[in-house]
């Protein structure tokens, strides 16, 4: 399964360079390691995801605003919101294999295993017995609470490690557990030592400490920064949120699978600030929203689940991602997090300004709580990317590859495909699209046989394809050919306009929330 999974993860990764998606970044210098960039296909798909995420917020709740902050910030920002300080991931190298890892994420991979061990042994039973219980087998069989109190014991010990720091504890835990270098298969590691994820510069003509600035780790602290400016100049009420989508940038040790762990990404984020004590209904709220949000996409909702976070921070009264399955298993795509009032708290004392809101129906002020969104545009990118991507067998015999985006996120909407290039078949095309252009994106081609069209478009996810024969010129119809089901029929001109939008829009999507 794992070899299934691996070969279909490089099929995706060929075919996002191929047809223009994603380039590893300055290839012809050899590129640079876990950098990338969006081709021309792969830059269309991406602002469609920005613009599905960005209508969903700033058009669908009347009480939020969005807002462009600078990538570079003062540097008692980054004080302020602890990344100076304890922006670190926990790293190990194995001597043997010279590679290196998170600590944390080898623990974490150790757990997985035995979550995996605990679904074998529920898949076993349930195949033996008729009126299978999942819960009352896996709170009474002996081998699984035996595995569930060993993937509680490791959690615990781990939570407490990377709560206080301890990278002592963090090497005995990989000892004690018997972990072994997935690459050379050995248990030769040296100490876990903690790395500052933050890539810092200079601003201004000297390179000392006085002018020493840093590349944005993360969005949010441009939102918590601007909360008064955007709550005056907007009149906001509270319960009122500010989004944002921007670059940050993480000096990851350890990245790798492609796009989904990049040192210069993009995110998508949402602060909403609430009033203290109703962090937690938000909270709920958002889960809820969020989730609709991904499986209203069409991309299956067994491909979603929540997971809750074992390791809060300091500040959190709640945090949980929205994992999606990637070719490599579950991984984080989201997270939504209630904060408390920590960021705001922290950037008052540190800028001796006060940050708070006048509350006029209770006549108090206050700091407000907040409650976050996140999602990695890039990961957002791999998600729609890696689901749509199939390899069919079709009934003549013949393969095709297929990319089943959903239809108003598709680079293009619609191909325009004169049969000929002759007898005024060009000429009619171009007067279709031309009618088109305005609402839809379309790309136009002439070259080859038509069979050899459709598969291109079928290739980078063009949902429809548009032929213009002699018929049209008599009749003034056309054939739409269905990606999806490769299904055709006939169209008038004049009503593919209004097929095509309600089909392929945006907005059309968005009401289905």
């Amino acid at each position: 399964m794992a070899n299934q999974e691996d070969n279909l993860f490089k099929n995706v990764i060929a075919h996002a360079k191929e047809y223009g998606f994603i380039f590893p970044s300055s290839e012809i210098y050899d590129g640079l390691s876990a950098v990338y960039d969006y081709g021309q296909n792969g830059a269309e798909l991406k602002n469609n995801i920005k613009e599905y995420w960005w209508k969903f917020m700033t058009l669908l709740h009347d009480n939020i605003v969005g807002i462009d902050a600078a990538i570079f910030m003062h540097p008692t920002t980054w004080k302020a919101s602890g990344h100076v300080d304890a922006f670190n991931d926990p790293m190990i190298d194995n001597k043997d294999s010279k590679k290196r890892y998170r600590a944390d994420q080898l623990i974490e991979g150790y757990i997985e295993k035995l979550e995996e061990k605990i679904e074998k042994e529920v898949e076993k039973a349930a195949k033996r017995f008729e009126n299978f219980d999942r819960d009352m087998f896996i709170a009474t069989n002996g081998r699984v609470v035996e595995y569930k109190k060993k993937i509680d014991e490791v959690n615990e010990r781990m939570k407490n490690a990377m709560g206080s720091g301890d990278m002592v504890e963090m090497k005995k835990i990989i000892d004690d557990l018997e972990i072994a270098d997935p690459i050379s298969g050995t248990r030769n590691w040296t100490e876990v030592r903690q790395f500052n994820l933050m890539f810092s510069t200079e601003i201004g003509s000297l390179a000392d400490d006085a002018n020493k600035i840093y590349l944005r780790p993360e969005t949010a602290q441009g939102i918590f920064v601007n909360f008064l400016n955007v709550q005056k100049t907007g009149r906001m009420k509270i319960p009122f949120g500010i989004a944002q989508i921007g670059k940050a940038f993480r000096n990851e040790i350890v990245a790798r699978q492609f796009i989904f762990r990049m040192r210069e990404f993009e995110q998508m984020e949402m602060q909403f600030f609430v009033k203290p004590g109703e962090e937690g209904k938000w909270y709920e709220y958002w889960k809820e929203k969020r989730m609709r949000w991904h499986q209203t996409l069409g991309l299956g909702a067994a491909n979603y689940r929540f997971h809750d976070h074992l390791n809060l921070a300091h500040y959190a009264k709640a945090a949980c991602d929205i994992q999606f399955n990637f070719p490599m298993g579950f991984r984080e795509l989201e997270g939504i997090h209630s904060r408390s009032d920590f960021d705001l708290k922290s950037h008052e004392k540190f800028s001796g300004k006060k940050l708070q809101y006048f509350d006029s129906e209770d006549n108090q002020s206050y700091v407000p709580y907040v409650v976050e969104t996140s999602v990695g545009l890039d990961r957002m990118f791999l998600s729609v990317l890696a689901n749509s991507y199939k390899e069919e067998k079709l009934e003549d015999g013949s393969d095709r590859v297929v990319l089943r985006i959903p239809a108003p996120l598709a680079p293009h909407k619609v191909a325009i495909l004169p049969l000929m290039k002759k007898d005024g078949l060009p000429e009619k095309a171009a007067e279709i699209m031309n009618d088109l252009k305005y609402d839809l994106r379309c790309f136009y081609e002439e070259k080859d046989a038509i069979g050899k069209r459709y598969r291109r478009q079928d290739a980078i996810g063009t949902p429809y394809c548009i032929t213009i024969d002699h018929q049209t010129l008599e009749d003034n119809t056309v054939t739409i050919r269905d990606r999806d089901t490769m299904k055709q029929e006939r169209v008038h001109v004049k009503d593919l306009r209004s097929k095509l939008i309600d089909a392929c829009s945006i907005n059309n999507l968005l009401r289905k929330i």
